[in-house]
């Protein structure tokens, strides 16, 4: 176990306190583990960020989205996104049969686009890489989310009419680049 880590702790979710400027999204940010407090925030950040994207496939329902985030919250596995201080998005990763599942990623909408995501997904992608892990997500079709994931890597495993399925495999391409 890393010093770094608590007993009963993932790495999913210990804290990470990130540098500010290239690479680092432009902003000062942190990963902190999650809390049972998190959970209405998130879940109100989750309704705003997948609305278009869900109302583009005919598919948005406001009660179904934030109980679904509800229903599959896991502070065990959720990381906060943080900057000064302030909730600004979250990631889950959570352990399953032969890789993780990168679920639940969120950025408000007023950091997307500016490089954080971006530097958030490199820590995932580096946390796997150190235990040879493959990364597996689904994305909404046409989402312009799928673009940061393939910029990192992920490849498309299968499709159907909502979701695109994608998969990174240990050492496919960019955990390293800063």
């Amino acid at each position: 176990m890393n010093a770094d880590m608590q007993p009963g702790r993932t790495r999913s979710d210990v804290g990470v306190r990130a540098q500010t400027g290239p690479g680092g999204g432009g902003v000062g940010w942190t990963l902190r583990p999650a809390v049972a407090a998190d959970v209405e925030v998130l879940a109100e950040l989750r309704a705003t960020v997948m609305r278009a994207d869900l109302e583009r496939l005919g598919r948005y329902d406001g009660h179904r989205v934030r109980q679904r985030l509800r229903d599959s919250f896991s502070t065990e596995h959720t990381s906060v996104i943080t900057v000064g201080g302030d909730v600004m998005g979250c990631v889950t990763v959570r352990p399953a049969e032969g890789a993780q599942w990168l679920e639940h990623f969120y950025l408000a909408p007023r950091h997307q686009g500016r490089g954080l995501g971006s530097a958030v997904l490199r820590t995932v992608v580096r946390r796997a890489e150190a235990q040879g892990a493959t990364l597996r997500l689904n994305v909404l079709q046409g989402s312009s989310a799928r673009r940061l994931y393939e910029r990192h890597g992920f490849v498309v495993d299968s499709e159907d009419p909502i979701d695109v399925f994608m998969v990174r495999s240990p050492g496919a391409g960019t955990a390293g680049r800063a």
